[in-house]
């Protein structure tokens, strides 16, 4: 079976050979938090969030960065499947990253020291969160896209991001791995728009595998990422019935766009 899949066609696999690293090579790990906010909360939270508590956490020890976004609203692919686990949370209103060296600075305590008890308002804002589902992810394999020049090394990740979390039944993991190495991240590195595309894997949460694809603008996202794979029906159907296999975490994937960002 998984010969017969990777018999794909000589563009991919040419097209495979030219990935190149993407990103930062110092921001190996991500604290992703997904989660929700009441209306009424909505803008006491996030001016303190943005001006206050963003760059309280990005001077911690190993934090280089980090960047909130704002979902959009709309529902996921019909072909996608997702959790029926009623205790993993649901929150998909906003996406808060952290990016750092590796995984070890999201430890508790931090390195350096014990993390200080937070304040009576920290306490109060961060309880304004509902919903709120956190995985720490450490790279798999990054790939720049056409557009990497347009990396703007003052913000925290790209105006627009799609970010997918799930689980892959085991059995069809190394297919996976495959799809990724000659299929996906070399049709991200010809993409319009695409500034480039990290695989991640899980250190801690629900989902065990996720993919975070950066575009320069939301724009550019939905004007060439649904329909990349029409002109190349091999990676198209392999794509199709690779995906139908996968559980998603409730909302993924999430298209967002950037609302705040800090950097060290």
């Amino acid at each position: 079976m998984l010969k017969g899949i990777l018999r794909i066609d000589a563009s991919i696999r040419a097209a495979a050979h030219n990935v190149t690293s993407g990103g930062s090579t110092l921001d190996r790990a991500l604290r992703i938090s997904w989660y929700d906010l009441a209306v009424g909360n909505r803008d006491a939270y996030l001016s303190w969030l943005n001006g206050t508590y963003l760059p309280l956490m990005v001077k911690r020890p190993g934090v280089m960065w980090a960047a909130h976004f704002e979902c959009e609203k709309g529902p996921p692919p019909d072909r996608l499947t997702h959790t029926d686990d009623q205790s993993v949370p649901t929150g998909n209103g906003y996406i808060l990253i952290y990016g750092a060296a590796n995984a070890h600075a999201f430890s508790d305590p931090a390195p350096g020291g014990p993390r200080p008890e937070p304040s009576a308002e920290e306490k109060k804002m961060l309880a304004m969160r509902v919903g709120e589902r956190v995985n720490i992810f450490t790279d798999e394999a990054q790939a720049d896209g056409p557009d990497a020049k347009r990396r703007d090394p003052k913000a925290g990740l790209s105006p627009c991001i799609q970010l997918g979390s799930f689980n892959c039944p085991g059995a069809d993991e190394t297919e996976m791995l495959a799809w990724y190495a000659r299929g996906r991240l070399p049709s991200m590195s010809k993409l319009p728009g695409c500034i480039g595309v990290r695989k991640i894997v899980s250190v801690a949460g629900w989902a065990k595998h996720g993919v975070l694809y950066e575009f320069v603008s939301l724009e550019e996202r939905n004007k060439h990422f649904p329909g990349h794979e029409q002109a190349n029906p091999t990676l198209e159907s392999w794509t199709d019935r690779l995906v139908r296999k996968l559980i998603h975490a409730p909302g993924s994937p999430n298209v967002a766009r950037r609302i705040a960002s800090v950097v060290k």
